[in-house]
């Protein structure tokens, strides 16, 4: 048994006398917040990183989704089909803007969103899909596009667990109208709690700018109705701080994933989930698979780990369609999610950071060797 708990992520910090002279730069110019120089420094280092066009950046994840949902002007009322394949923020986003989360079912292998089962979802009333890039296994973009423009709707991404991936060369946050990132203590990239919403439109720009900062512009004119979505100056020294290192750490993960999959791929009833061609790696989580014929059930597993303080994560169980506030819906009742329902009870997420030591690693993959 590990002598201290193991957890499934490890947070990424920079060295400590590094933030001491980023604080001392903040102290001395004494603004924390509204978009300085620091917030302006990381969204243009950020743009560089991601590849893409426009980047906003937020003070978490959720409010970028609000705020992203918001920019696209959808009917009130309107349905926009989603996964429940992943966390709650999504579908409560959606909620929260008024509109209807309708949950549509994932692929087996990227437990992304399932395009051939989205066209059957799309009513009168669709306004919208949102994605998930789960685990940062890439939707089926072309797919989805091609959807979204035949019947004229928007298409928002959720890329929380995509930081870097690029499919062929390309930025994950240039697909669709929309993209949102994630940069809170669990990801692999953060800045403590953070987002940032990635666009094509440069028309989204002043929108964007207004709705996280109350729908004000200047001093004397407020433009629309915001809410407070700006991230701070310690939040963002952060940012450029782990900008220098994150790749360092996927280099590690990277090396924990290649062991990983040599010593587990091989265990009958275990599934890793392959990434797709053409397709770069974040690296943010290590999911497995638990199938019929593995010696024991995803649960029992899970204990399993705990009896040995090693903590994994049922990541996503529940699903969303599960949710009190969401399953007594009639479209919920209707739907067809037999993937969702079977993937829920398989998936498990094991520990998984460029610190794990190499005896932790060990007696990971002995546990899932010898459970029984």
């Amino acid at each position: 048994m590990s002598e201290k708990k193991i957890f499934v992520t490890r947070p990424l910090l920079p060295e400590l006398k590094d933030m001491e002279s980023q604080l001392e730069e903040i102290w001395t110019s004494k603004q924390l917040t509204n978009m300085g120089p620091k917030h302006d420094e990381l969204e243009h280092r950020l743009k560089e990183t991601l590849k893409v066009q426009n980047l906003s950046l937020f003070n978490n994840g959720t409010i970028a989704l609000l705020v992203a949902i918001k920019a696209m002007k959808l009917p009130y009322k309107s349905e926009v089909i989603t996964t429940p394949f992943t966390f709650a923020a999504t579908p409560h986003c959606i909620q929260w803007n008024g509109l209807k989360p309708v949950f549509c079912d994932i692929e087996p292998n990227t437990m992304t969103i399932d395009p051939n089962k989205i066209e059957a979802l799309i009513t009168p009333n669709t306004s919208a899909i949102l994605g998930v890039h789960v685990y940062g296994f890439p939707c089926k973009v072309d797919e989805i596009d091609k959807i979204a423009k035949k019947h004229n709707l928007k298409v928002i991404y959720d890329a929380a667990h995509a930081f870097s991936t690029e499919i062929n060369g390309i930025g994950i946050g240039n697909f669709g109208d929309i993209t949102m990132f994630s940069f809170h203590a669990t990801k692999l990239y953060n800045t403590i709690e953070g987002g940032a919403l990635t666009y094509n439109n440069p028309e989204l720009v002043r929108k964007i700018y207004n709705l996280r900062n109350f729908g004000i512009r200047n001093e004397e004119l407020v433009e629309e109705v915001g809410i407070n979505g700006k991230m701070n100056e310690l939040q963002a020294s952060v940012g450029l701080l782990n900008l220098e290192i994150y790749k360092k750490e996927q280099e590690k993960r990277k090396i924990i994933k290649e062991f990983y999959d040599k010593n587990l791929s091989s265990i009958k009833g275990v599934r890793i989930p392959k990434m797709p061609v053409n397709t770069t790696n974040s690296y943010q989580y290590y999911p497995i698979v638990i199938e019929d014929d593995y010696k024991v059930s995803r649960d029992e597993l899970h204990l399993i780990f705990k009896e040995h303080n090693i903590i994994t994560r049922k990541y996503f169980y529940p699903a969303c369609s599960d949710y009190e506030c969401y399953k007594h819906e009639l479209s919920t009742k209707l739907a067809d999610l037999s993937t969702v329902n079977d993937i829920k009870n398989r998936v498990l997420c094991l520990p998984y950071y460029g610190s794990l030591e190499d005896n932790t690693i060990n007696e990971i993959v002995e546990v899932v060797q010898n459970a029984k």
